[in-house]
């Protein structure tokens, strides 16, 4: 089974700066002449469009690894946004929650794992499944 652990998120927070520099990374050589900070970014203005919609989750499992979503990685999840297939989604399958592809297959929805290993689910063989929102980022830490 694949489990999320909720986060609940504090709106008082307080904002950090942290630099942005003027170029793009580059995949060959850097140039040293391109070492300076151009701006702060604000992480929340780039990745959180409903602040009072949007709730962070941290991923236990690897159902689904072939779409880049590891083990440990914190999701970004927005309620306000209606999900379409194609989507990853927040459900809740008889009282669990899951992250899957909302996904639809001779015209039924149905929830796709993004890993061979995992079945995918039916809404016809579960009666309670509710959406609780779109996956809108995933972070994840290459250490």
């Amino acid at each position: 089974m694949y489990y999320i652990k909720m986060h609940s998120s504090d709106l008082t927070f307080k904002k950090v700066k942290i630099p942005l520099l003027s170029d793009s990374v580059s995949a060959g050589f850097p140039s040293p002449a391109d070492d300076y900070t151009e701006e702060n970014i604000d992480l929340n203005e780039h990745l959180i469009s409903n602040p009072f919609s949007t709730f962070f989750l941290r991923v236990k499992g690897d159902s689904m690894i072939n779409s880049g979503i590891k083990d440990k990685d914190l999701i970004i999840v927005d309620k306000s946004l209606t999900a379409k297939p194609g989507n990853i989604i927040i459900a809740m399958i008889d009282g669990e929650f899951t992250i899957k592809r909302l996904s639809i297959r001779n015209n039924e929805l149905y929830l796709k794992a993004e890993n061979h290993n995992y079945p995918d689910f039916s809404f016809r063989n579960h009666v309670d499944i509710q959406i609780w929102g779109v996956v809108i980022y995933s972070i994840h830490s290459y250490l």
